[in-house]
């Protein structure tokens, strides 16, 4: 029995022999990980800080930009939307409720002119669906674009962080 635990205690010395010839340079290995992730660490969060500095030095020449930029967008809009035909009726038909608005304010005064009681009715303005489904596809579609933007400036920062872009 004994020969058994010589053997067994012979395995055990010769892999311990082995695991302490190995493990000076895993140390080493891991030592050197350890460093160079600090090294990372420390540089990605330099560039963190230039990067906000720049971000709160620059925004307000950016956020000018970014709100102009839509500015020929929209008049290319206002000048698609009035070739529509069925823009052109809409035009029409709220213009005839605006005609009626003149019409009843054109009454109002005349019978405040003749010193009448008041009997014509105050204008009544009806909201269009219309309009709200057209600003809410708008928006929704306008949401997506900046989401899109959103993301672009993110992928930058990351880039710019990580010494890529």
């Amino acid at each position: 029995m004994s020969t058994e635990i010589e053997k067994a205690a012979a395995h055990v010395a010769k892999l311990r022999a082995q695991a302490e010839k190995v493990s000076g340079p895993l140390a080493d290995a891991e030592a050197l990980l350890k460093a160079v992730e600090e090294a990372e660490t420390a540089r990605r969060a330099e560039r963190t800080t230039d990067y906000n500095r720049q971000v709160v030095e620059t925004w307000r020449e950016r956020a000018d930009t970014a709100a102009s930029s839509g500015d020929t967008a929209r008049e290319r809009f206002f000048d698609a939307l009035s070739a529509e035909p069925w823009f052109a009726a809409y035009v029409e038909y709220r213009a005839a409720r605006h005609k009626r608005g003149h019409v009843l304010t054109e009454a109002q005064r005349a019978q405040s002119g003749l010193g009448e009681m008041p009997t014509v009715p105050e204008q009544r303005w009806y909201d269009s669906r219309l309009l709200e489904d057209i600003v809410s596809h708008a928006d929704k579609k306008a949401s997506e674009l900046a989401s899109e933007f959103d993301q672009e400036l993110s992928d930058k920062r990351d880039a710019y962080i990580s010494g890529t872009g």
